[in-house]
C-alpha cells in the first residue's frame, strides 16, 4: 500500500492509498468542524461505507488525536530528540513544525 499524505495538506485528492481515505478525511475535518449537519452526514457516511463499529472507532481515533495534540502542545512535550532529525522533512511538509508540539522545542 502507498500512503499520500499530501491529501492532509490538499496538494492531493482522494483516499490518499487509504482504504475509505476520502471518507475518513471528510470525517476528521468534520470532527475538527463546528457545522453539527456537517458532522451528521460524516458520520452517516462512515457507517455506511464502513459500518457502525467502523464509526465508533473512527469517532475514537479523531478525539484521541484531538486529546494527545491539546496535551502535547499545554504541557510544552517536546519531541523525543532523537526523533527531531528522521521527522523533520515530513514535518515540514505537513506544517506540522508550525505547532508547538510539531517543532520539537516544546513550544519554548
Amino acid at each position: 500500500m502507498e500512503i499520500d499524505l499530501n491529501v492532509i495538506i490538499g496538494e492531493a485528492s482522494g483516499d490518499g492509498g487509504i482504504p475509505h481515505g476520502e471518507i475518513l478525511g471528510v470525517f476528521a475535518e468534520a470532527v475538527a468542524g463546528d457545522d453539527a449537519a456537517a458532522l451528521s452526514q460524516a458520520r452517516q457516511a462512515v457507517t455506511d461505507a464502513m459500518g457502525t463499529d467502523a464509526m465508533v472507532d473512527a469517532s475514537a481515533v479523531a478525539s484521541m488525536f484531538n486529546a494527545i495534540d491539546r496535551v502535547a502542545d499545554s504541557t510544552g512535550c517536546p519531541i523525543d530528540e532523537d526523533r527531531l532529525e528522521p521527522t523533520a522533512d515530513f514535518r515540514e511538509s505537513l506544517g506540522i513544525s508550525a505547532f508547538p508540539s510539531g517543532r520539537g522545542d516544546g513550544g519554548s
